[in-house]
Parts: C-alpha cells; structure tokens; sequence
C-alpha cells in the first residue's frame, strides 16, 4: 500500500485549497508577495502554511506526522474489498442527517474530540453502562453530548450491508469529516481501519477533557499531553466557529467570576448584556449561544477573541499570551487568514483522528455502537 501512503502525503498538502464543492479555492500568487507563494519548504509541504513566519518547530512537526500518520496502523480505504460502500453510506446518511438538522455536524465534531482525548479514537465514548459501571457518557464534560443518534443511524445501515466489518470508531470519524464539509469546513482525508474499545473509561472523561474555564496554560497543557502543538492547539478550537455553547460552561463569567461578584473583565462589555439576556438569570442549562447564528464553519471566532467576544474562558485565554500570533493570523482579514485555519484545522483534525487508534486484534467490532460484543 506504498501508492496509498504517498498519495495521502500529497493530498494533505493539497486538501486546503479545496472547498466543499470539491473546486479550488486557491486565488493566483501575487509575485511580489512572499505570503502567498507555493514553492516547497525544506519541510516538503508549501511554504503556504508557514508563511506567518519562520518556525522550524512547527514545521518540522507537521511534517513529521504527515509522514506518520500515512505509515502507521490504519490505511486510506482500509474497507475497499471488505465493504467498499462504506464510505458512501456514511457519506450519504450524514448528508441526510444534516439536511433534516444542520446542528448534527458540530454535535459529530464535538463527541469525537471527547472520545479522541480519552485513550485515543475507539468509540469507547459511545458506549452505556456496562453491569452498572459508570460509563464516559456519565462523566461531568459528557453530560451535553449530542449526535449519538446520528452515530447509531449510520452504524444501522452500515450494518445492513456488511454485517460487523466497519467499526463505530471509523464511523464517527468519517461523519465528522463529512458533516464538516456539509457545514462548510475543509475536506481532509480520513485514515480507517480502528477497531472499538471493549470498555470505557469514566474516571479518565471525568478528570482530562479540557475545561471551558481553564486559563492559558492549562489549556496548553492538557493539548501538549495529547502530542498537539500550539499552533495546532489554537486551530482545533476554532472548531467551537460553529455549533452552540451552553450557558451552565459560561454563566459563572457573566455573574460572578472567580467569586469575585462582577463579570469576567476580560469580556467585550456590550457582548457580556447580550449573553445575559440569552442565557437569563437561572442556571442556563437548556440555553446556548454560538459565535454565529447561521453555524457555518470559518474564521470569525478569532475575530471575535480579538475583540474580546470568546464566549469561554479558555477561549479569550487564546489572547493571553504566545497564542494570540495564531489567532491574529487566522482572523487576517481577506481570504489570507480563512485559508491558513483552513490549513491548519485540516491538518489538526488528521492528527486528531490518529490518536491512539486500536487496530489489528486489538479491541472488537461492535455491531451496535452503544453495547460490546
């Protein structure tokens, strides 16, 4: 499968200039500007996605798991003689799912961040109780998921061909990946192959996923640990661009930060009486605000952290310090800065969907998503 690993490198450098039609969205060079050029780096990907500045670090990271990623355990059309409609029922279930309900591709987004930071992506964050032990699904960060039923939707048609082959964990993946697209985010190849775990782990959900109030270098921290740079980091959070945040994660910035009385005064005051007014006085659990209403995918959340209009605290923390040069470069304005989180996310998200995969004999195929074999 060498043709397959190489063709892959290449398409990740690709990927960024396609929208979701599947037409390049890449302008002509001007040549008297080096942030547009497309020569070869010394890394092998285009100068393109380093042009904010010179970083051998971050350059070198990107490069080195794109290479990873095509030669480790999962494959580019891993189900191609096992059941080669795979992708297009996923494809096309999601599609249908989105057209009935937009809000399905930040829900998908979401579950698989959660099941990804948590032992890597193996569907163990679909799975109920099992003989009464706490699932992920009971864990604090957990308790707002959504897209289960989605997920459940493409497994059962999935399955109606080819009976326990694809796993739940490629599904996810897959979906999120596809229902991205449909909400205007970048296509990006998806690797398959993952296995599902056989057990889930609560105390881990409970204690690791990023917390909304976490402050700059927690929230550094805890992406560092899962092998995410900063660039990296400040791109996968552009992902909260679309969908909505519910007000129990933010209403303590409203009313009483750090028992202090008075709003977060790092907040944009006029945005802090307009969430006010939306989330309302109470707990604000079934209420929620987004960073735009029409929940597309793009760069306007760094716009509005610029402003001082994140909506989480570990979101304005993204201006507190060494960040702030990522969210500055992806809330440029014109289509220079909508092409580089473009890039960026894309490149995050196959890093993302790599973690931890469980491949080989290792783990099961669940044949429904929510219970083992």
């Amino acid at each position: 499968m060498r043709w397959a690993a190489a063709a892959f490198v290449v398409f990740l450098v690709a990927l960024s200039f396609v929208g979701p039609s599947g037409r390049s969205t890449q302008k002509k060079p001007n040549p008297s500007s080096s942030t547009t050029t497309n020569a070869s780096s010394s890394s092998g990907l285009p100068k393109f996605l380093f042009r904010f500045q010179e970083d051998e670090e971050e350059a070198s990271s990107y490069s080195s798991w794109s290479a990873a990623a095509a030669a480790g355990p999962l494959e580019y059309d891993f189900y191609r003689e096992k059941c080669p409609q795979a992708e297009e029922i996923v494809r096309s279930t999601t599609t249908q799912l989105y057209s009935q309900n937009a809000s399905v591709a930040p829900a998908l987004l979401r579950l698989l961040f959660h099941d990804c930071f948590i032992r890597g992506c193996d569907a163990s964050v679909l799975l109920d109780r099992i003989n009464g032990s706490s699932s992920e699904k009971d864990a604090a960060p957990n308790h707002t998921l959504r897209g289960f039923d989605a997920v459940d939707a493409i497994k059962a048609r999935v399955e109606a061909v080819c009976p326990a082959t694809v796993s739940c964990a490629d599904i996810l993946v897959l979906a999120t990946r596809d229902g991205l697209v449909l909400a205007g985010g970048p296509f990006y190849p998806v690797l398959t192959g993952r296995r599902d775990s056989e057990r889930s782990f609560f105390d881990e959900a409970q204690l690791q996923i990023p917390a909304p109030d976490d402050n700059y270098p927690q929230t550094l921290a805890n992406f560092a640990s899962r092998g995410f740079t900063e660039r990296e980091t400040v791109s996968l959070l552009g992902a909260h661009s679309i969908g909505k945040l519910h007000c129990r994660f933010f209403r303590h910035r409203l009313y009483n930060f750090s028992g202090t009385g008075e709003p977060d005064g790092s907040m944009d005051v006029e945005m802090a009486a307009e969430m006010r007014a939306a989330c309302g006085a109470g707990d604000g659990a079934a209420a929620a605000v987004g960073y735009q209403p029409e929940g597309r995918f793009g760069n306007h959340y760094y716009g509005r952290l610029l402003e001082g209009r994140g909506i989480l605290h570990a979101d304005q923390q993204l201006t507190a310090g060494r960040t702030v040069r990522w969210v500055q470069a992806y809330a440029a304005e014109g289509d220079s800065g909508l092409w580089a989180f473009r890039a960026d996310f894309a490149h995050a998200m196959v890093k993302l969907s790599g973690l931890g995969p469980l491949s080989g004999s290792q783990g099961q195929i669940r044949t429904r998503c929510s219970q083992p074999v």
